[in-house]
């Protein structure tokens, strides 16, 4: 099938924070499992940045390079491992637009700021979100030395998902793919967040704010393809 959008998602930043699954039950699409271990869920914050974005094979002009950040947590369709989101952040309304119309996705739109420092030892990278004139801010520094994950590695586990699950308008369950080769990793060395999970996402998420992640990584990313959404 071809490919619906194509880009690069590069220096992915990944927050995993665990708790009581309760709070994900009303996200869930229909015939989707929580990925629980040891009685654990996971939901993740990532940012990273979308890169030489192309639609169907086109360039749109003003929308190719920009930043996302989201907040997923994880699921399994039929033994598979897959992704959810509970909300994604652009800076580009058109962008919000389409992934709402196409595969209805939670996106929205508020104003972004991005900044990657890469040299031959380390690597920096900050964003910023404003929404409603609060802001909040992600940083985190590992070493330029990029490695491959061991399979069974907390590393890998946050950072391979092929398949993306959402619900459509009528509450159908909606799959997407996402292919990329396997991602290299970062050693992290140091992380900031200054997150209003509650503001962002709603009051059921204020918690996070104040609780230690159970993971923080840095993924090198690659490019991607997906596929338009199917009903499944």
């Amino acid at each position: 099938m071809k490919a619906f959008l194509t880009a690069e998602w590069r220096n992915l930043i990944n927050i995993t924070y665990r708790f009581s699954p309760n709070l994900l039950t009303p996200y869930l699409p229909k015939g989707v499992d929580l990925d629980v271990i040891e009685g654990n869920a996971f939901v993740s914050l990532v940012a990273f940045q979308f890169l030489n974005t192309k639609v169907k094979g086109l360039t749109i002009p003003f929308h190719v390079n920009f930043p996302e950040i989201n907040l997923r947590f994880y699921v399994k369709y039929k033994g598979e491992r897959a992704v959810v989101f509970i909300n994604e952040f652009v800076p580009k309304f058109c962008i919000a637009l389409v992934a709402n119309r196409i595969y209805n996705e939670p996106y929205e739109a508020y104003p972004m700021q991005t900044h990657v420092q890469k040299d031959e030892e380390d690597i920096k990278v900050y964003h910023r979100i404003e929404k409603k004139g609060k802001t909040s801010e992600i940083w985190l520094a590992a070493k330029n030395k990029p490695f491959i994950p061991a399979i069974n590695s907390v590393e890998h586990y946050f950072k391979e998902h092929d398949l993306g699950l959402g619900k459509d308008k009528k509450g159908r369950t909606l799959s997407y793919e996402v292919k990329h080769p396997v991602w290299e990793a970062y050693p992290v060395e140091n992380h900031y967040l200054n997150f209003d999970f509650g503001h962002f996402y709603g009051e059921q998420w204020a918690f996070l704010k104040d609780e230690t992640p159970h993971n923080v990584m840095l993924a090198e990313g690659s490019k991607i393809e997906v596929s338009p959404a199917g009903i499944i």
